[in-house]
């Protein structure tokens, strides 16, 4: 797997709405943020790496509660065969956004 696979899974959910790292300027609910942190675990042999797991967080800001599109990208991770855990659940009261976390892990090739 690639880190693109991971975009090419959000951007089926929300077309033209999914940001890498940090939301574009005056993005408007609902998009996505994801973006990869680092690596969760490796596998090796012969002395060298030959899997890597990179980890990262795909965000879902959003202004409806109970909002469709949370149950949309836990189905586009699973058809995609990208791992993933809901980390958290939060209400932004200030901006009243809804934010939903997830952290994905994906084998790569080294």
């Amino acid at each position: 797997m690639t880190l693109a696979d991971v975009k090419n899974a959000l951007l089926g959910v929300l077309p033209g709405k999914v940001y890498h790292h940090i939301a574009a300027p005056g993005a408007v609910a609902p998009y996505i943020v994801w973006a990869e942190d680092g690596q969760s675990g490796s596998l090796y042999g012969d002395g060298k790496m030959v899997k890597q797991v990179m980890e990262g967080t795909i965000d879902l800001f959003t202004k409806q509660e109970y909002d469709p599109l949370f149950s949309e990208i836990q189905h586009a991770l699973n058809n995609a065969r990208i791992g993933f855990r809901l980390n958290s659940v939060q209400f932004e009261e200030d901006t009243r956004i809804f934010h939903h976390e997830w952290v994905w892990n994906i084998p790569m090739e080294v």
